[in-house]
């Protein structure tokens, strides 16, 4: 097969690697690696299509609500929604590949949407990313069981459930406490006419007592980008998978 040679846009893709690597030289056999990635995989993200680059965990379980983002976004007419785990590696020992190939795939994807469902782990590093320019204002979070605590928040089932999980699941409440403050909390939920009530809440936490749903406790760090992006209407939280294909239908 006849090489395709360099990328039109050669010195632009360079040009970000070399900032993403914070200027350490590139080899010729490695700029040659990465131009190549760069001719087979950006075409794609440069179609009449919308291209959605869809971060979270690779792994089992965590895998398999990435793969309900990816099928719900390839419903609508005229996308491709993609993950970084579904594209061909980098072969570069020397360099960080990972920082390169998100570079590449942010720079050039029309949106981003991350999921969270842990502190921990490598989606981290991405938050940190899309939270800051040039990221930043085309990147949508879907973080499991996310609640900032305040009245006006409590717009949708997802919502509230994840309010309640932060108390249902609090150690330091006894019982009647608890009882108490999920009775506040679906009234509060009651005024913005989200039809929920407390046995019902209940009944959906018990069964995530245990398991891959259980709920999720995030560091401060995450809360507040979280809150970030609820406040650019760009935060969408869940806590069932049919809630996550909801949260998707908010992504524009």
């Amino acid at each position: 097969m006849t090489d395709p040679g360099p990328p039109p846009n050669a010195a632009e893709i360079m040009e970000s690697v070399n900032d993403a690597l914070q200027g350490l030289e590139v080899e010729s056999h490695e700029t040659a690696e990465i131009l190549g990635f760069a001719n087979r995989e950006i075409p794609h993200l440069h179609t009449p299509e919308d291209s959605y680059f869809v971060l979270g965990s690779y792994r089992d379980p965590y895998l398999r609500r990435l793969r309900i983002v990816q099928n719900e976004l390839d419903k609508r007419l005229g996308t491709y929604p993609f993950l970084m785990a579904d594209l061909p590696e980098l072969d570069i020992d020397r360099l960080p590949v990972f920082r390169i190939r998100f570079t590449l795939l942010a720079a050039h994807a029309d949106t981003i949407v991350a999921v969270y469902e842990q502190d921990a782990g490598g989606e981290v590093t991405e938050l940190g990313k899309i939270s800051a320019t040039p990221y930043f204002d085309k990147s949508y979070v879907l973080p499991r069981d996310y609640a900032w605590m305040t009245e006006r928040n409590l717009d949708t089932e997802g919502d509230v459930v994840a309010a309640a999980a932060t108390i249902y699941f609090n150690d330091d409440l006894d019982d009647e406490t608890i009882e108490e403050e999920l009775d506040s909390l679906v009234t509060a939920a009651n005024r913005n006419d989200v039809g929920l009530t407390t046995p019902a809440v209940v009944d959906r936490l018990a069964d995530r007592a245990d398991g891959e749903h259980a709920p999720v406790s995030y560091s401060w760090v995450h809360l507040n980008e979280f809150r970030l992006f609820e406040l650019h209407d760009r935060c969408f939280a869940w806590s069932s998978p049919d809630d996550l294909r909801d949260a998707v239908d908010e992504v524009a």
